[in-house]
């Protein structure tokens, strides 16, 4: 049992499905599975053209009848439903200045170097994954670039026409409350309870879990919360460290696949092969002495031989 759907590809020889009450074997790998649960839930959904088919009714529906006060409820339903075909959207398109970093270093409290003289300019639309032999170098890096940290040194400049969404590795100080997934959700942004319980909806709540207690929710469902709070911002860059931590298999896949289909820039950090391969177009490693910045897919990236070398010389002290 796995959640690296890489690892389960590169071993299983068969996967067993257990849902809804219900154990199913098929004889392959997780894609090989996987391949074959989105055919069947695409031929339950009579496949993409009937939704397509349906959002142009709901748009038309909500186009017409927005306006009038007798057909108000119907219409916030309408929308509703229409909301739930996507889940990240922008709100402005970016210009392309996105972000600029010069120079950049970050040092522990016990002096260990996170990263030095790290200097990038991100282009309009890329996926960026960063990498690095500590961890914590990367979550020093969304902490800086956030506002959350003051750098040792260097730079970084936001393009004026982004606007950032942040999804921490840690997310404790979120969830020390008493309020229910409703209220919490609703101090991030403005709508009502409707729109609030929509939201979480997306993120697959049930009607009766939005009463919970934020401060009992396990870890995944923390971190469904975190991503719902991150769609009411409707912005135009992603900042993702270590998204899948928490999240169940298919979660992770529901996840991966939106991201791919995401028109703006997302910088990440994740130890999910899969997740990196496929939704990165770029590499940027951080090292004491400096960044190895390539444009290419992770599993070019890893098994570059001359990537290695230089790998060894920023790394070696």
């Amino acid at each position: 049992m796995s959640h690296d759907r890489h690892f389960l590809d590169a071993v299983s020889t068969q996967t067993v499905d257990i849902d809804f009450g219900k154990v199913t074997m098929f004889a392959g790998n997780y894609s090989f599975w996987y391949e074959s649960s989105q055919l069947a839930l695409r031929q339950a959904q009579n496949q993409k053209a009937k939704a397509e088919e349906k959002r142009k009714e709901l748009e038309e529906f909500i186009r017409r009848f927005s306006a009038n006060v007798a057909k108000s409820k119907q219409t916030t339903s309408r929308k509703k439903m229409l909301e739930k075909l996507n889940i990240f959207q922008m709100e402005r398109e970016p210009g392309n200045q996105i972000l600029e970093v010069e120079n950049l270093k970050a040092v522990e409290e016990d002096g260990t170097v996170l990263f030095d003289n790290v200097s990038f300019n991100i282009e309009k639309g890329q996926k960026t994954v960063f990498l690095s032999h500590n961890p914590k170098a990367m979550t020093a890096l969304f902490e800086i670039i956030n506002g959350n940290r003051e750098a040792d040194g260097g730079t970084y400049k936001w393009g004026v026409t982004i606007t950032t969404a942040y999804l921490p590795l840690d997310n404790t100080a979120f969830f020390q409350s008493d309020l229910n997934l409703v209220d919490w959700l609703s101090q991030y942004g403005t709508g009502n309870e409707v729109m609030m319980k929509g939201f979480l909806g997306r993120m697959l709540f049930k009607q009766e879990e939005v009463e919970k207690k934020v401060n009992v929710l396990s870890g995944g469902e923390k971190m469904r919360c975190m991503i719902a709070r991150m769609q009411l911002k409707n912005a135009n860059c992603l900042i993702l460290d270590t998204p899948t931590n928490h999240l169940d298999l298919e979660s992770i896949q529901a996840f991966n696949n939106n991201l791919i289909t995401f028109k703006g820039n997302i910088l990440f950090a994740s130890h999910d092969h899969e997740f990196i391969n496929t939704v990165a177009d770029r590499i940027i490693e951080l090292t004491p002495k400096g960044t190895i910045d390539k444009l290419m897919t992770y599993d070019d990236y890893i098994y570059d031989e001359q990537i290695k070398e230089q790998k060894a010389k920023m790394y070696a002290l």
